[in-house]
């Protein structure tokens, strides 16, 4: 036990010092991260237009007007959501686009009876209410960036609802095979992800977690192996920057912490 508990310190000091050592880059490579599949999607419509207005035609029996304006709403609202919440500017309008755009995306597709998309829109929904917790932390700070004292309710909602969220990207990378590797990082990922949500060594967990998604995002989607003529590569692409959005996410909560629904916050009063 004692052991553990040296590990754990260890690990927790390490992890210490990459997150100061990258203070002031990780809040932006979370950002970064976080847009990716906004991006990818909303550059899809601009090179895919004619595909996506065909599909939205034949799925719904639209029209071409109405299917032009879905392709167009998506384009428009992805690509401005990003420009502003990496600019900074008007964060919460922004969020408020591309949660409007996961949800019209979600009947749109037909996601809402996929357990497996349903499930990363949620996460990816998590990851954009940090964004809004962060925004909110800039925004009551004297100098951006610096977080603000005192309680701050709505903020603190924010966070547990994001880690929350978060947790089901990983339910869908979960896979019941008997296999010594797939089996550990099952349970590793589970303990991980468990530790996140209820707040417990946050950023340490969202750390690991950074490291475990990412490894497994490399090896399960590496889309650019695929021809470009092939299907599979589409699918793989869309994975790939889902999964790097949770990854911002993540990236997010370490620089965030957990806030003041957390266990890691109630031990401080102990």
């Amino acid at each position: 036990m004692v052991v553990s508990q040296e590990v754990v310190s260890k690990a927790e000091e390490i992890a210490d010092q990459v997150i100061r050592s990258g203070k002031h880059i990780l809040p932006t490579l979370a950002r970064l991260c976080l847009i990716s599949t906004f991006l990818e999607d909303g550059l899809r419509m601009w090179f895919q237009w004619n595909e996506q207005k065909e599909y939205m035609d034949m799925s719904w029996g639209c029209g071409k007007f109405l299917a032009h304006v879905f392709v167009f709403v998506n384009l428009v609202g992805q690509l401005g959501g990003c420009v502003m919440v990496i600019g900074r500017w008007k964060v919460n309008i922004a969020c408020g686009v591309l949660f409007f755009i996961l949800v019209l995306q979600t009947f749109a597709y037909s996601i809402l009876f996929d357990m497996q998309f349903l499930f990363r829109n949620l996460a990816l929904i998590g990851a954009l209410l940090l964004v809004l917790a962060e925004s909110r932390v800039e925004g009551r700070s004297l100098f951006a960036g610096v977080p603000s004292l005192g309680d701050n309710k709505p903020k603190n909602l924010l966070q547990l609802a994001g880690r929350i969220l978060l947790a089901f990207m990983f339910i869908t990378l979960i896979r019941f095979e008997v296999s010594f590797l797939q089996i550990s990082q099952d349970i590793l990922g589970s303990i991980l992800m468990v530790l996140v949500t209820i707040g417990y060594k946050t950023k340490l967990s969202a750390l690991l977690l950074v490291v475990l998604l990412s490894a497994l995002n490399l090896y399960h989607n590496a889309w650019w192996t695929i021809p470009d003529h092939k299907p599979l590569r589409d699918f793989l692409k869309y994975d790939f920057f889902q999964t790097l959005s949770v990854i911002g996410g993540l990236l997010m909560l370490v620089s965030l912490g957990p806030g003041g629904v957390s266990m890691d916050e109630h031990k401080k009063e102990w």
